[in-house]
């Protein structure tokens, strides 16, 4: 499985693909800013994924990633290879393919 080109393509669709995993968020400054779905989270800006790179944290627990496969997996709670199916299948990816 090529998780750079599912990285890639994911981020092509990033907007659309938060929308859909982290409903109700804002762009301010390149970052969307969340609620953390995975908690009682009551203020937004705790969490938050930079629109250029991917890369996404929440600083009010330290878990963090460093691409759009890893929020998946984050999100979802499951492995990277799994969150890289779940991902390349949002984006109509044939990744069976090139296994």
């Amino acid at each position: 499985m090529d998780f750079a080109a599912i990285n890639r393509a994911a981020m092509c669709a990033l907007p659309a693909i938060l929308a859909r995993l982290l409903p109700g968020g804002k762009v301010s400054s390149g970052e969307y800013v969340v609620r953390n779905p995975k908690r009682a989270d009551k203020n937004t800006g705790s969490f938050s994924v930079n629109m250029r790179r991917g890369k996404w944290a929440d600083f009010a627990t330290g878990d963090k990633g460093g691409d759009v496969i890893s929020l998946v997996a984050y999100l979802e709670g499951v492995s990277q290879g799994e969150a890289a199916r779940l991902l390349a299948k949002m984006l109509g990816l044939d990744v069976e393919a090139r296994s």
